[in-house]
């Protein structure tokens, strides 16, 4: 990964899966125990580093650009294209949910006068008529607001490690096992960004390596911050990270972290929101004005329902994603390689049944993690 493409390909990867899901690590983990999310990220880790290394090479096998629905309809049919659509767009209001949720959080930190539920509307008005009017987020301010979010991280990472207290750390709690399954997996998944990323490369070849690498960094990342987090404030952990830091680490510090936060996330609102209006009018054929509504009203309606609660909207979506994507791309990967049209820059020697295994633990995952819930 020497050349400047790899570097800025493994960059685009990672920060595109450290995203809203990392705030969730150490409320689960302050919960169910470190032990249990240890086993969580190593197993999880390799299931969806597994499948970021499939779904390249499906990239790659595969002439033209195609996105995880394009990709379905070509290898597995219009049925499964349904499915996946319908999984698409569910995933996609999901997320705009949890950004709205973490917007008026991370707003509060910054105007604790006002209450997380109006900052949180305050936010969809403005987010919303951008998306209206197709402004997305551009491209030298997604790296800015990149760089200083991971910055601010490093600089609570920095702050906190001296505040670490043994005492809060939980090994295990069975009353909560099946809770991070859904929280890590949502935070580690990134496979969207593939295509992308191989567009980047100046060689396809490093595509194995900037995946691997990047999944690596992220898995030791998120941990990391997990622990620490939930180090510092033990029992007091709250859902989305930083307003338990708030008497710990004080005002000032957190007032950055909550700016540099809110920007991260309503970036990646402009993004998803768009990405959806645009999938709805161009994919479903359905006019601007009713694909604009779907697609920004959708998770304002379920807000004002009553879900609120982050860590049950990020859960959800990495269940749904994990399971459906998931087993999409182990699925169209064994086709690719018999289908395929162009030979690939590289090609993973996986044996079957280990492909099969992969989708038996998204399945037991997702019922484990169903029965806890309901439980």
């Amino acid at each position: 990964m020497s050349d400047k493409t790899s570097l800025l390909a493994a960059a685009s990867l990672i920060g595109t899966i450290i995203g809203a899901g990392i705030f969730g690590i150490p409320y689960v983990m302050a919960k169910s125990g470190v032990l249990f999310c240890l086993f969580y990220f190593l197993i999880l880790g390799v299931v969806v580093i597994t499948l970021h290394l499939l779904y390249g090479e499906i990239v790659l096998r595969t002439k033209g650009r195609h996105r995880i629905v394009g990709y379905t309809e070509k290898y597995l049919g219009k049925k499964a294209k349904f499915i996946i659509g319908v999984s698409a767009i569910v995933g996609a209001v999901g997320a705009l949910l949890a950004y709205l949720i973490l917007a008026g959080h991370f707003l509060n930190i910054i105007f604790p006068s006002l209450s997380s539920l109006q900052l949180s509307l305050i936010a969809w008005v403005i987010l919303s008529f951008f998306v209206f009017w197709g402004i997305k987020s551009i491209a030298w301010s997604e790296l800015f607001l990149g760089i200083g979010f991971l910055v601010v991280i490093f600089l609570i990472f920095f702050f906190s490690l001296p505040k670490i207290d043994p005492g809060n750390f939980i090994l295990t709690n069975k009353n909560f096992i099946f809770l991070p399954y859904g929280i890590i997996l949502f935070s580690l998944i990134g496979w969207n960004a593939i295509p992308e990323i191989e567009g980047i490369l100046s060689n396809k070849r490093n595509l194995k390596k900037v995946i691997f690498g990047s999944l690596i960094i992220v898995l030791g990342f998120t941990f990391l911050f997990g622990l620490i987090i939930s180090g510092v404030t033990g029992g007091a952990t709250t859902e989305e990270a930083f307003q338990g830091l708030l008497p710990i680490l004080g005002h000032k510090i957190m007032i950055l972290g909550g700016l540099f936060g809110f920007f991260a996330v309503a970036t990646s609102f402009l993004v998803i929101g768009n990405y959806l209006k645009n999938t709805l009018r161009f994919d479903y054929k359905l006019p601007y004005l009713l694909s604009f509504v779907i697609a920004c009203f959708s998770p304002l309606v379920l807000f004002l329902a009553g879900f609120k609660e982050f860590i049950l909207v990020i859960g959800f979506v990495g269940v749904l994603l994990g399971l459906v994507e998931g087993t999409a791309i182990a699925l169209i990967y064994q086709k690719a390689k018999k289908t395929g049209e162009r030979v690939p820059e590289y090609s993973l020697k996986i044996p079957r049944p280990l492909i099969y295994f992969t989708i038996a633990i998204l399945i037991f995952g997702t019922v484990s993690y169903l029965l806890g819930f309901f439980g």
